[in-house]
């Protein structure tokens, strides 16, 4: 793990300390406010964030930090930690167990390190840039499937999908019909680790934040896999776009979704 094994143990313990306030947090009360029409957040991603901010910072005080519940912190020198204290806030806020904490770190503008803990599974995926991937210790890899019409996708939905036409409706319908299957588990981050070690073959997305990618886009690039935008342009976690696979469904897959950017094209001429 060379150099980046002090800072990918430190994620480590910030995380599991974090996802065993949110497995207790399960069974207890909690406050939910709402940032958009179905876009919400309760107390305990609030928490999970103090947690891991507090521990990181005080191990990596010049460090900078980007989080999905408002913290900026500016970097002082080439180190950016990128957190989603807890994705999938929604499943969470209904008690449904489908949720992680997960952590990136980029050096120099390249994310080097990237951890997802799923607290219901005591699952720890991991990834740092030219040494691979794990799950849990194991050494991961993306599945071998090679047929669209074989393969287990997963996606979610944008939080404007009520406003916006660009709301990915046309493209699941499309896959809908394409794939074997489609799963919608309502966490990027654990679909990206899922591509990642061979569960989903593909995974696509709209809109998705910097703290949703960056730890599993990682994943994926290190156990074998694809990264790109819809028109297969070079992916960055800043990207309004999101297309992870095996590699072997990729093309498969954009061909899929350029059908459905022309029929929304389209659609929008027409109205």
């Amino acid at each position: 793990m060379g150099e980046w094994a002090e800072f990918l143990r430190a994620a480590e313990e910030a995380a599991r300390e974090a996802g065993r306030m949110l497995r207790q947090g399960m069974t207890q009360r909690r406050e939910i406010s709402y940032k958009g029409a179905v876009d919400l957040v309760t107390n305990f991603d609030e928490r999970a964030q103090e947690m891991i901010f507090g521990r990181l910072s005080a191990a990596f005080p010049h460090h900078g930090f980007l989080a999905e519940e408002g913290l900026r912190r500016e970097k002082a020198g080439d180190f950016l930690w990128v957190i989603d204290p807890l994705d999938g806030t929604t499943n969470y806020a209904h008690r449904f167990p489908v949720f992680c904490i997960s952590i990136a770190l980029q050096f120099k503008e390249r994310v080097v390190l990237g951890l997802v803990y799923d607290p219901m599974r005591d699952e720890i995926f991991s990834a740092v840039e030219a040494e691979g991937a794990h799950l849990n210790g194991q050494k991961i890899h993306v599945s071998r499937v090679d047929d669209l019409n074989r393969s287990l996708l997963a996606t979610g939905f944008p939080y404007d999908v009520r406003e916006s036409r660009v709301n990915n409706i046309i493209h699941f319908n499309n896959f809908l019909v394409r794939a074997q299957a489609i799963r919608r588990c309502g966490s990027a981050a654990l679909d990206l680790c899922y591509v990642a070690c061979g569960r989903f073959d593909g995974f696509w997305e709209l809109k998705l934040k910097p703290w949703d990618v960056a730890a599993g886009a990682l994943m994926v690039k290190e156990a074998g896999g694809r990264l790109s935008d819809f028109s297969g342009a070079e992916f960055s976690i800043f990207s309004a776009e999101t297309l992870a696979s095996n590699g072997l469904i990729h093309e498969a897959m954009i061909t899929v979704l350029q059908a459905g950017k022309a029929g929304e094209s389209a659609a929008r001429n027409r109205s």
